[in-house]
């Protein structure tokens, strides 16, 4: 069963390889794109956090301590932010203005915790049946492919050029390889503190999306492109919506 395990987390993690199609594009259509990529993660990163991590912690423990949880990501993460802001530009004189973004690392963070939490549920759902793991897999593929997308956006937006994008993006989605190794071995255990791993993750997604994505897609000032902005966040975030409804639980 592990070899099943192993090879379905590996699968999920080469999604993470998705941005390769933008390897060809020029660099000014590429500009245009990832700014509605960032968009697009903004909306997934959100619903995400409301729809596939926050409901499934709290189906499993009904308990404030979910909340608290939540909350402990979601400042964590502001933390976390104002750490490397201060690392990268408290040299800078006040009359410059610190191009450093620290949403990059922070996405980077969020996904490998929630790449993570994917693996420790496909392992969970394999020790169940074959059947159940397959199945979870394939929900786990379909709701990961419009984040990583809007996460290969995001790393692009950030600074990273684009092959560093993918391989750090890659870096981050193959934890699910270790999440469910993990998972098969210390089933009992994990199967205890996975729902406050939910609660965690969920917390840092809506902080990304919050405080650092929305804020730049909201800098926006032309009327057109106002409108195409929203319709792609709110699409982001019916995406997601869908595949809960689809899938119901990974």
């Amino acid at each position: 069963m592990i070899w099943y395990i192993i090879l379905s987390t590996f699968i999920v993690s080469l999604i993470a390889f998705v941005g390769i199609f933008t390897l060809g594009i020029n660099t000014k259509l590429l500009n245009k794109i990832v700014y509605y990529l960032v968009s697009l993660a903004a909306g997934a990163l959100l619903a995400g956090g409301f729809f596939h991590l926050l409901p499934e912690a709290i189906e499993q423990v009904e308990s404030l301590e979910i909340y608290y949880v939540l909350i402990l990501g979601f400042v964590l993460f502001f933390v976390i932010e104002k750490i490397l802001d201060y690392h990268q530009c408290h040299n800078v004189e006040k009359e410059h203005i610190c191009e450093f973004h620290t949403f990059k690392w922070l996405n980077l963070i969020g996904d490998g915790v929630h790449n993570f939490i994917d693996g420790l549920i496909i392992a969970g759902s394999f020790a169940i049946s074959l059947q159940l793991g397959l199945i979870t897999t394939i929900a786990v593929i379909f709701h990961e492919i419009p984040q990583e997308i809007g996460d290969f956006g995001v790393l692009v937006y950030g600074g990273f050029s684009r092959k560093k994008a993918l391989y750090l993006n890659f870096l981050s989605a193959i934890i699910a390889v270790l999440g469910g190794i993990i998972g098969y071995y210390l089933t009992d255990l994990i199967e205890n503190i996975t729902p406050y791993l939910l609660s965690f993750a969920a917390g840092g997604f809506i902080y990304i999306a919050a405080a650092d994505l929305i804020p730049e897609i909201r800098k926006e000032h032309s009327g057109k492109k106002i409108v195409l902005t929203f319709i792609i966040f709110f699409l982001g975030i019916m995406i997601m919506w869908t595949f809960k409804v689809i899938f119901g639980h990974e």
